[in-house]
């Protein structure tokens, strides 16, 4: 089978846009038709200043939440990054082929370093470093396909490039994956800023939707949602980004098509009522799993030691097999030789 690798990083809680730009995706389609891999990936959190107790906090809620959202164990392997050693091993070795001039050149490096400098501060090393290290999440598991979105493509494409160098250089031993635009995902914008994304990062409270908001909140937000100069409900990405944006989430919560809705409704009130309540449905059977799932935390804590038992023992292998390529000692002759010569100094 294909195998696909995704990851969610716990800088921030989950949101409307993560479920229906990804997570949905991967409950409905990839765990069935692929070998999947679902990452909690705690280490890249770590690139900016955060709170520890914050980091465990949000990557236990994210588990629980790709759970909650229909990823099954059995179809799949979820786990949690920093509980698999081989990312970290992994990623010193691609550091070593990877160039300084390649990491300059990450859009979110590049953006981030020059925020911080006009404030008189600087970035941190792993921010720089840290592609690398998603570099490593992918090819670890002999990752073929790798879901993304336009704004990841570009760390995807670093790692087939690292992939190829290290093949050329120290024998095949990466499987050169590629990134796959995800087919029927919905790009989820913020509702105060329908220009921007919907992301778990954003300062932008009013304008997310969060994938635990209770339904008074969701309402509360979508009601507020900004709208267009104008009156009529037209679907127009470049002229009316707003409304575009509550058609694009009324059609992916309710399958239908964003142009034909937008002849169903009158007005922006009724479009916006209609859009609050397919969004509280779709939220509604993904909040009642994680109550259940938060009063058995012992079933979360398994279902991550089963998958990281499971990670490991697929990336084990292909790690070992890259430290060889490279021309590390394998330990155990090194223990060999080393007990051979405390012998002869012995004697």
């Amino acid at each position: 089978m294909t195998r696909v690798f995704s990851g969610v990083k716990p800088t921030g809680h989950l949101t409307l846009g993560n479920y229906l730009g990804a997570m949905r995706r991967w409950a409905a389609l990839d765990q069935h038709e692929s070998d999947a891999l679902f990452c909690i990936v705690d280490l890249h959190a770590l690139t900016v200043d955060h709170d520890p107790a914050r980091v465990r906090r949000l990557s236990r809620q994210a588990a629980t939440l790709l759970l909650a959202a229909g990823l099954d164990p059995k179809l799949c392997t979820v786990f949690v990054q920093s509980h698999v050693d081989e990312h970290a091993r992994l990623s010193y070795l691609l550091e070593c082929v990877a160039t300084d001039g390649e990491m300059r050149r990450m859009i979110q490096y590049k953006e981030k370093a020059a925020r911080e400098r006009v404030r008189g501060g600087s970035v941190r090393l792993s921010l720089l470093t840290y592609p690398v290290l998603m570099a490593a999440d992918i090819l670890a598991y002999g990752t073929d396909q790798v879901p993304v979105g336009d704004d990841q493509t570009q760390h995807v494409e670093l790692a087939r490039d690292l992939a190829v160098r290290f093949n050329q250089r120290y024998g095949h031993t990466f499987v050169v994956p590629r990134a796959t635009p995800p087919q029927v995902a919905a790009r989820v914008m913020n509702l105060q800023d329908p220009t921007g994304k919907m992301g778990k990062s954003d300062g932008s409270g009013p304008g997310i939707v969060y994938l635990l908001d209770e339904p008074d909140v969701v309402r509360k937000k979508v009601m507020r949602a900004v709208t267009d100069s104008g009156r009529e409900v037209v679907y127009d990405r470049a002229a009316q980004p707003g409304v575009a944006n509550l058609l694009e989430i009324l059609a992916a919560c309710s399958g239908g098509n964003p142009s034909e809705l937008s002849g169903v409704y009158e007005s922006y009130g009724a479009l916006k009522s209609a859009t609050a309540e397919a969004v509280v449905e779709v939220l509604r059977p993904v909040q009642e799993r994680h109550r259940e799932l938060c009063a058995d935390p012992g079933y979360v804590e398994g279902v991550l030691r089963d998958g990281a038992e499971r990670a490991r023992a697929m990336a084990r292998p292909v790690v070992d097999a890259a430290y060889r390529a490279i021309g590390l000692l394998p330990a155990s002759a090194a223990t060999t030789a080393a007990a051979a010569a405390d012998i002869a100094v012995t004697a």
